[in-house]
């Protein structure tokens, strides 16, 4: 992996905003020049909600489509809504299957920005919908593997839970923007 260009892994459990950090990093200058991949579990639930009766496949097909993805566009930086780490978090025999290592997914990112789950905010603040439906206490085990999972990254950073959101989108993007300019410097 070359360090000078940001490959970045948005990741988090339900309820944790990474699809609407997404979005709200996309107009910045800062991401200019950077692709932006959406989630691909919620698109390949919506598309065939029978994958929610073979995890072992859906979490396979999220592995070969994000690896496809970032292939594609080898060289030029982006942020990803969840990375192939996520696929292991949720179902761990999806590494043994694609036959790969924690170490070598760790290879093809920069940078990993974990926000936490509103479910540790109480019920108050955590909402499902109907392609995200796990209870708070599952999404808290989903925090949990995914820590797991991406912990050992020498670029995980985690973005706990704040009662607004602006106060957590604006400490991830200060992480970020330190991170790039720690990578230009390399």
């Amino acid at each position: 992996m070359n360090c000078k260009i940001p490959r970045i892994v948005i990741t988090g459990a339900p309820a944790s905003g990474k699809t609407d950090f997404i979005q709200w990093l996309r107009p910045r200058e800062l991401f200019r020049d950077f692709i932006f991949f959406d989630e691909l579990a919620r698109s390949l639930l919506t598309e065939n909600p029978g994958f929610r009766h073979d995890w072992h496949e859906f979490h396979r097909e999220i592995y070969s489509r994000q690896i496809k993805r970032e292939n594609d566009i080898a060289g030029k930086p982006f942020v990803t809504d969840r990375g192939t780490i996520d696929a292991f978090a949720f179902h761990p025999e999806t590494m043994t299957a694609v036959g790969t290592t924690l170490e070598r997914e760790y290879q093809r990112y920069s940078l990993v920005i974990h926000l936490g789950t509103t479910a540790g905010l109480g019920d108050e603040l955590y909402r499902t919908d109907t392609v995200r439906r796990e209870s708070r206490a599952e999404a808290l085990e989903i925090e949990r593997a995914l820590t797991g999972g991406w912990g050992g990254h020498p670029r995980y950073r985690y973005i706990s839970p704040k009662p607004t959101i602006d106060e957590k989108f604006e400490a991830a993007l200060q992480i970020i923007s330190d991170e790039i300019a720690e990578m230009a410097n390399i």
